[in-house]
């Protein structure tokens, strides 16, 4: 049991140990009292020493998470840290300001009188968010506690309430916290606009071309950028309100609010007063044991300068709390040096980098996939021989990060550029990471103390988060963690969990079989009876999607909203522009004259662009929320329903003339390509699916590069299953050959019901086919030979849902309270987004990228086009 005493107010040490004073309650200092209380616990020789420890905090708060900020947008979640039973046994003193210290007795002051004295003190006192010295800036607010978060969400929504439109936001800063700021403002309904002084991005982090791509994501939900400039004034009136933003390029934005969000400064403020040296950048000096210049002082965190410099990341601060913890108790500990790797989520972009990120070290050679038109970029840094591995950055997707950042500064075990997305951004099969490599760089953690720990009894990823400390700070390091448990266990011949994740220990073909079978109707019911929790962003869309396939009821409905992503909530595709699609069913590719003309008369009324999908449907960007129950209701009254472009379920069933048109035709491609499109259509499955119908050998339609491929033959039809295009293109394979027409449905059905059943989240059916025992012979023994006796089961599950479907568009246009949920907001009469561009560009606006304002020129190919007046206007016309 941990000796750790509760404090108590005084001058005097206390007679049951020494006292530890910890100046600041942010994550450093809670790491620190954390790693004590647990060394103390496990080591008999430590418990002997009972220490009694203060803690003292200017926040209201528990320490809390400071990476997990930009949550509290999200409502009002709890970011404490810990269960709150640590402070059963050290004393916590919130909302008091340390005003005063006293190296020479070892006290400190507090703003209201109180003084504390101990045996040792600890500077954690962190950072505070720097504010440019420019006329204004005292009106702007900063990004950088919970108070701040919550005051954001606040004034938002009262600003909007008073003003009957959204406030527009200025982020002064494109670092981690502004893009944080920035995107959070934007997902609250602000017009946000980000100004930076780089060129580019997170220009300290990231090299030009990783900070271009994460510009086009960022610039393409809506968020205006102003890059190589800086603000010279906030703008404001003579009562102080906030009207805008002057620029050093002359311009200025408008601006409600304004955000800064430019660095941080080190709190030293209290160590300087009292004679401590600090750094002549900021920081209080420490050495590599985190000793202050003051002896019985030590400093940590944010606030300690070590090697001339203060770090504002989470594994350093943790690192110099677990050093100070383990010399307090005794130890020698030193400070490992500086591991600035980092993965996380701006704006829902991944962004992650480690190690020699920017191929600094002499003959570095770095290796770089970058696709512009998807925003992704990702390089690997290696040694001059490209045999050691040196660094990486990775830019909307952050895959490699996991596999890589183990084999920092060892020699790669294959190809660098087979860790990227073009190459699979798989390592290669068979390589186990060494014991020594670290696996958790916020806690230090190894893969050996990984895997001793899985050894020990640690067989489930709660208890071997808990038990290793892995992957409970940042959460980047979780997917290996769970690989490597997975490993292990198979490896000792243990069954592997495939819990669907913390909240549902079952997997998702677990859970859809228990629903089926205990009847369960609604989300409530699911999450009471296999959750625990309120659960999350993985076992929501899963639940919901396997009632949608049960029940077949209205996706909204019975508490499955907000289960449901963005694009489900709107029965429509979000656009980068914050617009919507809409994509009505056309099922096989055939349309009438007449309903072609209603499309072009939609279009037209509403300014929309038009294309030709892949699937043979027509697609109309560029519509308002509250506009799609409008424009739905014109497509419905003439015979539309909705193609679900939006949903995981059926596309669309792509299919050439066949024997109709075709002098090649030996099958009546399109009738059969309708009738199993207006078959398996609103069939939610674990991810979307297509298929395709050819009326010859000639394959016109694609089909075999679809999840169902139909080919006509002079005797029927072959069968083809678990082909995709997109990411990972795969052909599909024969599944039976020259089948009749019932007999060719029967097996679509037995098939498509086995994939929905027995599929894990997200899992495409080429995947899905490839991960089960005997492949594809496995599934022709299930679907044609009946091995398992379940065909019948599968046929009659889908003649239900034939049988109960109904247009989703259809059914929220007859219910007023469904209709609801499409109005943007009920006080403005006119809901247009100025802010919201689009460029004319072959006879149809679409939305303006970067640069692309009036006065400016875009790139199309390959020739410059100036845009001037008349050429850009805003969303909701053709302008």
């Amino acid at each position: 049991m941990s000796t750790i005493g509760n404090a108590v107010s005084g001058t005097e040490s206390t007679a049951r140990g020494r006292r530890i004073l910890v100046v600041g309650a942010g994550p450093a200092a809670h790491r620190l009292v954390d790693a004590l209380d647990a060394r103390i616990a496990a080591d008999p020789i430590a418990g002997a020493m009972p220490l009694d420890i203060v803690v003292v905090g200017e926040e209201v708060h528990r320490p809390y998470d400071r990476v997990a900020l930009s949550r509290r947008l999200e409502g009002t979640i709890d970011l404490t840290l810990g269960d709150g039973s640590l402070w059963e046994r050290a004393t916590l003193v919130t909302g008091s300001t340390v005003t005063g210290l006293d190296t020479g007795s070892r006290t400190i002051t507090l703003a209201d009188g109180r003084t504390f004295a101990g045996d040792e003190i600890v500077l954690a006192t962190g950072s505070s968010a720097t504010v440019p010295p420019i006329p204004g800036a005292e009106h702007g607010r900063v990004y950088r506690t919970l108070e701040d978060v919550d005051s954001l969400v606040t004034d938002l929504a009262s600003f909007r309430e008073r003003r009957g439109r959204a406030a527009n936001v200025v982020v002064v800063g494109g670092g981690l916290l502004g893009l944080e700021a920035a995107g959070g403002a934007h997902r609250l309904g602000a017009r946000t606009v980000l100004v930076h002084s780089g060129r580019w991005l997170m220009s300290a982090q990231l090299d030009e071309g990783a900070g271009q791509a994460l510009g086009r994501i960022i610039g393409g939900q809506g968020i205006e950028l102003h890059l190589g400039c800086r603000p010279t004034e906030v703008i404001t009136s003579p009562t102080g309100k906030v009207l805008g933003v002057a620029l050093t390029d002359g311009s200025s934005v408008n601006a409600d609010m304004v955000v800064f969000s430019i660095g941080i400064t080190a709190r030293d403020e209290l160590a300087r007063a009292a004679g401590v040296e600090t750094a002549s950048r900021g920081g209080v000096v420490v050495d590599e044991a985190c000793r202050t210049s003051s002896p019985h002082v030590w400093a940590i965190g944010e606030v300690a300068a070590i090697d001339g410099r203060t770090v504002g990341l989470v594994a350093p601060a943790n690192a110099m709390a677990e050093v100070v913890a383990d010399r307090l108790l005794g130890g020698d500990a030193t400070f490992p040096g500086v591991d600035d790797a980092t993965k996380l989520k701006l704006s829902g972009v991944e962004v992650a980098s480690f190690g020699d990120a920017l191929g600094t070290a002499p003959g570095a050679l770095e290796v770089v996939y970058a696709d512009p038109a998807r925003g992704l970029y990702q390089k690997v840094v290696v040694s001059d021989d490209a045999r050691t591995l040196l660094g990486g950055m990775f830019v909307g997707d952050a895959a490699p990060y996991s596999s890589l950042r183990p084999l920092l500064g060892r020699e790669l075990p294959g190809e660098p550029s087979a860790y990227l997305a073009a190459a699979g951004a798989e390592a290669p099969a068979g390589v186990e990471l060494p014991d020594d490599a670290q696996l958790c760089s916020c806690n230090n953690v190894s893969v050996g103390d990984v895997r001793h720990a899985i050894t020990d009894g640690c067989t489930d990823l709660g208890e071997l988060k808990a038990c290793t400390r892995a992957g409970t700070q940042c959460g980047s390091c979780v997917p290996l963690v769970k690989k490597l448990l997975d490993t292990e266990l198979t490896k000792a011949g243990v069954e592997v969990s495939r819990a669907l994740c913390e909240h549902v220990s079952l997997s998702r073909s677990e859970l859809f079989e228990s629903v089926r079978i205990l009847g369960l109707s609604s989300a409530e019911q699911v999450l009471e009876r296999f959750g625990q929790g309120l659960g999350c962003d993985v076992c929501k869309p899963v639940i919901a999607s396997i009632l949608a396939t049960q029940t077949n009821g209205y996706i909204l409905d019975k508490g499955q909203g907000p289960l449901q992503d963005t694009n489900d909530r709107a029965l429509a595709n979000m656009q980068k522009d914050g617009t919507y699609s809409v994509v009505p069913r056309i099922a096989g590719g055939e349309i009438t004259p007449a309903k072609l003309k209603v499309i072009a008369e939609v279009a037209e009324q509403y300014g929309l662009y038009t294309k030709i999908t892949g699937g043979q449907r027509i697609d109309m960007f560029g519509a308002r929320l509250e506009q799609l129950p409008e424009i739905w209701r014109i497509l419905v009254d003439a015979g539309f329903e909705s193609g679900q472009a939006y949903g995981k379920s059926l596309r669309t069933v792509k299919s050439c003339v066949g024997s109709t048109w075709c002098r090649y035709g030996v099958q009546d491609a399109v009738a059969m390509a309708i009738f199993l499109e207006e078959r398996y259509r609103g069939l939610r499955s674990p991810h979307k699916f297509k298929a395709g119908v050819s009326g010859c050998a000639r394959e016109c339609a694609e089909a075999r590069s679809k999840d169902i491929g139909v080919i006509a033959t002079e005797s029927g039809w072959n069968l083809y299953v678990g082909g995709n295009g997109g990411y990972q293109p795969a052909h599909a394979q024969l599944l039976a050959q020259d089948l009749d027409d019932d007999t060719l449905v029967r097996y679509i059905d037995r098939y498509v019901m086995y994939y929905v059943r027995t599929a894990e989240r997200l899992q495409r059916t080429a995947r899905w086919q490839e991960d089960l025992p005997g492949g594809l012979d496995h599934v022709r023994e299930v679907v044609v030979e009946d091995s398992l006796g379940i065909a019948a089961e599968l046929e009659a599950a889908m003649a239900t849902h034939v049988d109960t479907y109904v247009d989703e568009w259809a059914a929220t246009l007859a219910d007023p309270e469904r209709l609801k949920r499409f109005r943007s907001f009920v006080n403005a009469p006119d809901t247009a987004d100025p802010h919201v561009s689009t460029v004319r560009e072959r006879g149809q606006s679409r939305p303006a990228g970067d640069g692309e304002r009036a006065g400016g020129t875009v790139l199309v190919a390959g020739a410059t086009i100036p845009v001037g007046p008349g050429s850009v206007g805003t969303s909701g016309g053709a302008s």
